[in-house]
């Protein structure tokens, strides 16, 4: 039966430092668990680790059936949609593909009999393994995802489809593939909510066993059975779904210190007897073996050491300080997004905190650029209100200027001294990461560190593009707090529906083109969702 098991699993990283060490769990036949921890912890190594791209300095893994992995980042510029579905599919084809590869370019160079005789063979070869019927089950899987036919999506380069086509497309395919094993990095990332609610369905109905990465606090409470959490270099499980997480956390977390003290406690106790023990010795050598065993017992207890103390919270404090600005803020009046959306008026004041919602392509983010200051066609009016200075977090974290550069160079140019920097860097769990260069973080601390520039910027108008998509359960919480106490305006795009729980009112961009402002969260989701068709 097809499932998941890791036993004492350790790995180093090049430099010697320890990534993973003796991380245990097992993810039973079937069963959907959530692989959930810190930005940096090692999740999506464990996940290489357990497809067999890397290998373990310690411990062993068992999947009991072949296991497919989902990476965040699906094909690079060249790639194309076959190519990606090829790669996605079992050993079987990818090996009968490259014969056949190989026969189609020896014939068309080499137009001879022998090369004729290799081509046909290996034209049966594919055949003989299903390979046509393959090439059906991939149609089928880009019709369903994209609404697009085999022969128009077959070679188009992965680079051309949005972010959100990209997941939907590997996700369709591996869904109904027949591999038993599904490990998922971060599947929800770039899905809008109508696709990310198809994604809890689809795991929730999929009889295969599936391991998956998200930061979706409301995908993972309806998707998960199981969630294995990654800290301190270990990993320890909760055996139910995310929604009771945080009570098991806190649990265990009282568990953990109760078992310290008393492991503290007796230590003194055995301490104290050893003491009084030598102390008799001293003046009676009748006490000398009472004593030697007194100081055995000491030593067998302290050698078998205290129990697992608790993992230090992160201690995220983004202090978005903001500033006054005039009353209003935003004036649009038939403001209409080139080819995106119709005119709509809106008026924004000093304070509001308004989330904008709706499918992927509708020109939520093409707002907020235009909100930012950037150059994005439109017709109508819009204005900035007296004293409005904007700051736009970006989604994707494009930003090519400061590639090859490290953390502190960077906030060096915004004349912070070092002392300052390292302290800031320090709110932001970046400590650690102050010499590294920009690209060689993880999403989630190149997004914790925009927030940061925020911070520094004393923006009070603040535009942020999927600002949780890429930070872990702790920092998503660390930024509610701190947009709770900013003091200004906050426009977020998000389909992060447990934070988009947190705003007051909401810009809903449907579908249809039509742009309408709502007070009310259901409102806004049903609204957000009309008219939007997930799998065809």
């Amino acid at each position: 039966m097809a499932h998941l098991d890791v036993n004492a699993l350790g790995y180093r990283l090049p430099g010697g430092r320890h990534l993973l060490d003796d991380v245990s769990f097992r993810v039973a036949p079937g069963e959907h668990a959530a692989l959930i921890g810190a930005n940096g912890v090692g999740k999506t190594t464990l996940l290489r680790l357990l497809a067999g791209d890397e290998s373990p300095t310690a411990g062993a893994v068992s999947s009991g059936g072949p296991v497919v992995f989902m990476r965040q980042m699906l094909g690079s510029v060249e790639t194309t949609l076959q190519d990606l579905y090829l790669s996605l599919s079992p050993s079987r084809y990818r090996e009968a593909a490259d014969g056949l590869g190989r026969a189609e370019r020896r014939i068309a160079s080499d137009p001879s009999d022998e090369s004729g005789l290799r081509y046909a063979r290996a034209l049966t070869g594919w055949e003989e393994i299903g390979g046509y019927e393959l090439e059906v089950q991939w149609a089928a899987s880009a019709s369903r995802a994209i609404g697009l036919a085999w022969t128009a999506a077959a070679e188009r380069p992965m680079s051309t489809f949005s972010g959100g086509e990209q997941k939907r497309l590997a996700l369709e395919l591996l869904f109904g593939s027949e591999y038993p094993i599904l490990l998922l990095d971060e599947p929800d990332n770039f899905l809008d909510i109508p696709h990310k609610q198809w994604l809890a369905e689809q795991i929730g109905a999929s009889p295969k066993t599936i391991l998956f990465v998200s930061h979706d606090r409301e995908l993972l409470a309806e998707a998960s059975q199981k969630v294995v959490t990654l800290e301190a270099h270990g990993a320890w499980t909760h055996g139910g779904s995310f929604a009771g997480w945080a009570e098991a956390r806190d649990a265990r977390r009282s568990r953990l210190d109760d078992e310290h003290r008393r492991w503290t406690d007796e230590r003194k106790r055995l301490a104290d007897h050893m003491r009084i023990m030598k102390a008799r010795a001293a003046s009676n050598d009748k006490n000398a073996s009472r004593a030697r065993a007194a100081e055995s017992r000491l030593r067998h207890f302290e050698e078998a050491g205290p129990p697992a103390e608790r993992v230090r919270d992160q201690n995220l404090t983004m202090n978005l300080k903001g500033g006054r600005s005039g009353k209003r803020v935003v004036m649009a009046e038939q403001l209409e997004l080139t080819d995106l959306t119709f005119a709509f008026d809106l008026e924004l004041w000093y304070g509001d905190r308004i989330a904008v919602v709706g499918p992927n392509g509708t020109g939520k983010s093409h707002f907020l650029r235009l909100l930012g200051g950037d150059e994005v066609d439109h017709s109508g009016r819009f204005r900035l209100g007296a004293q409005v200075r904007p700051a736009l977090f970006s989604q994707v974290h494009a930003h090519p200027e400061w590639h090859g550069r490290r953390l502190l160079e960077i906030l060096a140019e915004q004349e912070i001294a070092r002392g300052p920097a390292m302290a800031r860097l320090g709110r932001y769990e970046l400590t650690n990461e102050a010499e590294q260069e920009w690209e060689t973080l993880s999403g989630g601390q190149q997004a914790r560190f925009q927030i940061l520039l925020l911070e520094i910027s004393g923006a009070n108008l603040l535009l942020l593009d999927e600002p949780t998509d890429n930070l872990d359960v702790a920092s998503a919480e660390a930024l509610e707090s701190g947009l709770a106490s900013f003091e200004g305006t906050v426009v977020a795009v998000s389909h992060d529906r447990w934070f988009l729980r947190s705003f007051e009112w909401f810009l809903v961009f449907q579908a249809d083109a039509e742009v309408v402002a709502v007070d009310d969260w259901e409102r806004a989701l049903a609204l957000s969702t009309a008219g939007v068709t997930v799998g065809r």
